[in-house]
């Protein structure tokens, strides 16, 4: 049954833990623009490390790998992600999860198997709509902190419009700007860490990696 809903929602469901998910990989994996005000406001902040990893990401058209996510109590769960700039991403869950996320340019389409269930959402109204575009613009308005420090940099993300009640933390390598991992802090304190492993860069995918089934 497929269920289109482009209002967002307000109950924090195991769908929308794995919608949001999914929606941090693909903007870690896209970048974060800071502006001026937002690196000002930042303790001893580099000027430049933000725009220069966002410059980084945002010159990586394809992307794929594989990710750990270990959720509030501790439960694990692999799988592997693929990205193609512009608008199109996908997530596929390692079984016993039965979890794919795609997004095909126009929606992104959240399917349990499990439940026998798919939700669609527009990609406009979704924050994948600004990463997964070709120049990405994150307003100043949703960087709560930039801590960057010899090894790593850390950008946290909070938003209410775009995320909900959520706040999301990205942690970035500060020699090479390559993503390690996120945390997303859901609005009952609880965190959820997805650390990424083996991307590889500018490679070729079918166009059947991102297709939605409409007719089902």
């Amino acid at each position: 049954m497929k269920k289109i809903d482009a209002q967002p929602m307000n109950r924090f469901s195991p769908t929308r833990r794995h919608f949001l998910g999914a929606v941090v990989a693909v903007g870690a994996a896209g970048a974060l623009p800071v502006s001026a005000l937002a690196q000002a406001q930042a303790a001893a902040l580099n000027p430049n490390i933000a725009q220069a990893i966002a410059d980084h990401f945002s010159s990586i058209k394809t992307m794929k790998g594989g990710f750990l996510q270990i959720g509030p109590r501790g439960d694990q769960m692999s799988g592997s992600f693929f990205i193609q700039r512009p608008g199109k991403m996908r997530f596929n869950y390692d079984p016993p999860s039965r979890m794919r996320v795609i997004c095909d340019g126009n929606n992104v389409q959240v399917i349990n198997d499990q439940t026998n269930t798919k939700n669609m959402y527009q990609l406009s109204k979704t924050p994948l709509s600004l990463l997964l575009a070709n120049k990405i613009d994150l307003s100043a308005d949703m960087v709560r902190n930039v801590d960057s420090q010899p090894d790593l940099t850390k950008i946290t993300l909070g938003n209410r419009t775009v995320f909900g009640d959520s706040t999301i933390a990205m942690i970035f390598d500060s020699k090479s700007y390559d993503l390690r991992q996120w945390t997303v802090i859901d609005p009952q304190g609880k965190t959820t860490d997805v650390i990424i492993n083996n991307v590889k860069t500018n490679v070729a995918f079918d166009d059947s990696v991102f297709r939605i089934d409409y007719t089902r």
